[in-house]
């Protein structure tokens, strides 16, 4: 049986991007997980229950991607600061980056990630004086140290 409109739980989407190293493979589930367990660091058992964060949408490939996650109107606060206060997923550090929150799952997408997700291109830069492989997205590049990634701007490969 389905609940009349007014008894149903109100839900709100929040937008968001992310960035990592290219080489980090984090999947669904253990972004979710993530996302959970720094809620209840913050907020306790209780926070995650009046949240009820779920992720709706994920994609990450070659270290760029984005997310809407649903959460309850009361607790958008809760799951914003759960996002922000994400540590490492499976080891790969990752930077959230809220765009807005709406309504819908289709308002969300269209208004705050269209377009958001900037390409990948795969290059050769000189860095230190050699010549490495690197990820280049917008004037973000990262550069493939063979163990390691390191973060650099155009500025830093002159």
């Amino acid at each position: 049986m389905t609940l009349p409109k007014h008894l149903r739980p109100r839900y709100r989407y929040l937008a968001a991007t992310l960035e990592t190293w290219p080489d980090a493979a984090i999947d669904r589930a253990a972004f979710e997980a993530a996302l959970v367990a720094a809620i209840r660091d913050l907020f306790g058992d209780a926070g995650v229950a009046a949240a009820d964060a779920r992720l709706r949408t994920y994609s990450l490939a070659e270290g760029a991607g984005t997310v809407v996650v649903r959460t309850r109107r009361a607790a958008v606060d809760t799951t914003r600061a759960g996002l922000a206060a994400m540590g490492p997923v499976e080891g790969a550090p990752i930077a959230v980056c809220v765009r807005g929150i709406s309504g819908t799952i289709r308002g969300c997408e269209a208004k705050y990630l269209h377009g958001r997700q900037l390409p990948s291109a795969e290059s050769t830069v000189a860095f230190e004086g050699v010549d490495r492989p690197a990820v280049v997205r917008g004037a973000r590049v990262d550069v493939d140290l063979g163990d390691a990634f390191v973060g650099a701007t155009d500025l830093d490969l002159i």
